[in-house]
């Protein structure tokens, strides 16, 4: 009984806390500023001297209510702050917002994830992620696109332990994340080709893991076991 109460406020509590903030993004013109990454610079910039608490907000939220995207609002903050601030409060945010959608899916169950996940994608990626785990959640961080805020709500119906769920999302999730903010502070600039090249080849790496991604696990186990 005590259990059901406690998830009973829980609930609660997250939709307000969500609403909430769902409410102050669409009243600051938050949504309207999502189309650039020029657009998205202004709308942080208004907020001095308390710029970068908002970037980092932004990007929190970035995760919890998808399809907010991370990548236009990394290249903002990258133009606005530089290369390294900008990826560090990225990484920061994004890592927090995993681990948060992760224990509220634990915490909640199959109902919560319902209201962000569509029962078409669960049944795409729920059982991956159940038989590949390791592998598929770190391909999946890796490359740009798959779901992944989607995919770490999904981890939290499934026995992965919240520590080596958060352990992928700090190795695997930044790198994207870096290359966003690479591109908004002017670092790197990828013409349409390359990134056509970066996505086929990114592709055919993830199929060749995906296939024989558990041999080469294994095949390591039984090196070390020796």
């Amino acid at each position: 009984m005590e259990s059901k109460r406690g998830k009973i406020i829980l609930w609660t509590l997250t939709i307000a806390i969500l609403g909430g903030c769902l409410w102050a993004l669409y009243a600051t013109g938050f949504f309207q500023a999502m189309g650039s990454p020029e657009r998205m610079g202004d709308y942080i910039a208004r907020s001095a001297p308390w710029s970068h608490l908002t970037y980092f907000g932004v990007q929190l939220l970035s995760v919890v209510i998808a399809p907010i995207p991370s990548n236009i609002t990394a290249a903002a903050g990258a133009y606005l702050f530089g290369l390294w601030p900008s990826f560090l409060l990225t990484w920061g945010a994004v890592a927090l917002g995993s681990a948060l959608v992760f224990l509220l899916a634990r915490a909640l169950g199959q109902r919560f994830v319902e209201n962000f996940v569509s029962e078409k994608l669960s049944q795409r990626y729920l059982d991956l992620i159940r038989r590949k785990r390791d592998i598929f959640l770190s391909l999946a961080f890796l490359f740009p696109f798959f779901p992944d805020d989607i995919l770490c709500i999904l981890a939290g119906l499934t026995d992965i332990s919240f520590k080596r769920f958060f352990l992928l999302v700090l190795l695997a999730r930044p790198w994207g994340l870096l290359v966003s903010c690479m591109v908004g502070s002017a670092t790197l600039s990828i013409p349409p080709w390359g990134m056509a090249l970066l996505g086929v080849a990114g592709l055919a790496v993830f199929l060749l893991a995906m296939k024989y991604g558990d041999r080469l696990e294994q095949a390591v186990i039984d090196r070390f076991k020796r």
